[in-house]
């Protein structure tokens, strides 16, 4: 299943690629990338999973970016 995000008030691209390689590295995540500068993630991922990965996705985000707002869109 595809999932869009906004992920508002990134500070800088690293942070961005730290985000990326945690989440995909999450049990049942088959592909995720996170662009930088238009602050949008596109994820891939198992549908019978996807609760448990969105609660993971709003740790990793947020203990990398403490400020950061997830909308899933």
């Amino acid at each position: 299943m595809k999932i869009k995000a906004k992920l508002h008030d990134l500070c800088c691209a690293n942070c961005a690629a730290k985000i990326e390689e945690k989440i995909a590295k999450l049990d049942g995540v088959e592909s995720v990338t996170v662009n930088f500068l238009t602050e949008k993630m596109i994820l891939n991922a198992e549908e019978s999973k996807l609760s448990d990965i969105k609660e993971q996705i709003e740790k990793i985000v947020h203990k990398i970016e403490p400020d950061v707002e997830i909308e899933y869109i």
